[in-house]
């Protein structure tokens, strides 16, 4: 590929509406685009027992392997196709032996709540866009997802919301938001905003 691939990344607490907006876009572009959600990246846990796994701050950046992540960017930035991670949310820990494979594309796009955290993957960005929505809605949002879709109880979504998320939120997302190109109110639901970034990232992509 002659030119550089261009690399959104789409941050903000958890619930806000970053898969939204991401699907949106990519949809948009349709084959031209990849997409790779930071939480692909979770440590593996599989030598912990379930009750180590369950007592795993997720909301830490300790939690994701991050170097990984720089590196696999790297590589399809050089037009390398790379072997992505998949997790396991259920069982807290990478599915064993099982990657997704991502080939080179002219448009990347990443997400998660803590991409702008670490500068190293901050400066592989061409376009950062924080999704600021309300912690109420957000905590709505998060406990629905984990319930119906990580098989989790709605006690231990309180539980890790008072424990980690909240504060975690409050120390590393929060104030990244200082980073971003481009903030977007009120989420997925914000179509003016989506459409925005569409026809800005068309511009940059010509």
């Amino acid at each position: 590929m002659e030119k550089r691939p261009f690399i959104l990344g789409i941050a903000g607490g958890t619930g806000s509406g970053k898969t939204t907006i991401a699907h949106k876009i990519k949809d948009y572009f349709n084959h031209n685009v990849v997409y790779i959600p930071h939480d692909r990246y979770y440590k593996d846990q599989s030598e912990k027992s379930m009750e180590e796994r369950v007592k795993t701050n997720y909301d830490h950046p300790d939690a994701l392997e991050t170097d990984l992540f720089i590196k696999q960017l790297g590589d399809l930035l050089e037009g390398k196709t790379v072997e992505i991670p998949q997790y396991d949310f259920t069982n807290h820990t990478r599915k064993k032996g099982i990657t997704t494979p991502v080939s080179p594309s002219p448009f990347i796009i990443i997400e998660g709540i803590l991409i702008f955290h670490e500068p190293k993957l901050r400066d592989l960005m061409d376009l950062k866009v924080y999704v600021d929505v309300p912690a109420d809605i957000r905590i709505l949002r998060r406990t629905k997802r984990d319930i119906e879709e990580r098989g989790r109880t709605l006690d231990s979504c309180y539980a890790q919301y008072v424990t980690y998320t909240r504060p975690m939120h409050e120390q590393f997302v929060e104030p990244t938001k200082e980073f971003a190109d481009i903030i977007v109110p009120r989420g997925g639901k914000n179509e003016k905003a989506v459409t925005t970034l569409i026809h800005t990232i068309e511009k940059r992509l010509k």
